[in-house]
């Protein structure tokens, strides 16, 4: 495509994508994303899809595991924030208007 002397290509530092701007609209005109090397083949689809699983189990199991210990840990931190409660002097609150 012949580019006019009002657009401008541009390299995006990100993505590595073309994009030509017409400077006149101020917008974008065309964009094209880099071809990537490392493309899936279709015949690997069918191991990629075992290994998400596998994954997706193994992130499920650790995450079942970790709610087991969760009720654990909670009592004991409200165990010792209610410690710390009983061990404080009850005083009365101060409200913004007693300092007045």
């Amino acid at each position: 495509m012949a580019r006019l002397k009002w657009e401008l290509e541009v390299a995006c530092p990100c993505c590595q994508a073309t994009v030509i701007i017409d400077t006149n609209l101020g917008r974008v005109v065309s964009h094209k994303e880099p071809d990537r090397g490392n493309k899936p083949e279709l015949s690997d689809a069918q191991r990629i899809l075992a290994e998400e699983e596998r994954r997706r189990e193994a992130i499920f199991q650790q995450s079942v595991e970790s709610e087991k210990t969760r009720g654990d840990a909670l009592s004991k931190r409200f165990e010792e924030a209610l410690r710390q409660a009983k061990q404080e002097p009850v005083t009365k609150p101060l409200r913004d208007f007693d300092l007045d």
